[in-house]
């Protein structure tokens, strides 16, 4: 496995609050997973936890096969081979793209070479010099993404990565996404409130509620077999 999450917790609010109570999963090299459930269910959370922006209360968390969260260790953001896209892209504005990608391997002998191949893969190998501002949404997205994939990281988290984009960008870049990181062999954790997406995108599905997971699985049978009302009520209105 390349992420075990064991029996996590996390509160908030001095206790009163709790984001995730004794969450667990595992994700395989190469899949793709897809968070969903509404607002505050905890999806957030979760891979801030994974990221190593937040520290849990109990459990573990483990990447390729490597203790990164306990109650006794906690390995930094930086050293977790962990890349993130952020929803709001998080881009450098006084950055060209170029130096947006190169922000993270600015230490790499190799750096020119594996900035311009992560261009090349997103589609955006002729706008290196360009800064955001001059760029369209999606375009940002994609140089989000490959600053994220620039690194090489073990495992790529994309939260929301569609939620400011237009119905017909959306349905582009979704379909092109899915290219790109079947063609990298990324083991990625999707993020989404859009149950289409993850159907379309994922091969494995956590559902949340309240901090609880309520089911996970493949994707294609967690949206067959339903195991409660509420994880039925998402995909009732979607047909694959």
């Amino acid at each position: 496995m390349l992420l075990e999450i064991h029996e996590v917790q996390k509160k908030f609010n001095n206790g009163n609050v709790i984001a995730l109570n004794n969450v667990s999963l595992n994700l395989e090299q190469g899949n793709i997973l897809a968070v969903v459930g509404e607002s505050g269910s905890g999806k957030t959370t979760l891979i801030r936890l994974v990221a190593g922006l937040e520290t849990l209360d109990k459990g573990e968390i483990i990447i390729n096969n490597k203790m990164v969260s306990s109650n006794s260790i906690f390995i930094e953001p930086q050293d977790r081979k962990v890349g993130m896209v952020f929803q709001d892209y998080a881009l450098f504005p006084h950055f060209t793209v170029f130096d947006n990608i190169a922000y993270g391997i600015s230490k790499l002998s190799n750096k020119k070479e594996r900035v311009d191949e992560v261009l090349q893969l997103v589609g955006l190998d002729d706008l290196g010099n360009r800064y955001p501002h001059e760029l369209s949404g999606g375009q940002q997205q994609r140089v989000a993404l490959a600053r994220a994939l620039a690194p090489k990281p073990e495992l790529l988290i994309l939260d929301e990565p569609f939620s400011n984009l237009d119905i017909i960008l959306r349905n582009k870049l979704r379909e092109d996404l899915l290219k790109i990181l079947k063609k990298t062999k990324s083991t990625v954790i999707f993020v989404t409130h859009d149950i289409k997406d993850a159907l379309l995108i994922s091969d494995d599905i956590l559902v949340l509620q309240k901090g609880i997971l309520l089911q996970t699985g493949k994707t294609t049978e967690v949206y067959k077999k339903p195991n409660c009302k509420y994880v039925s009520l998402l995909f009732e209105t979607i047909a694959l």
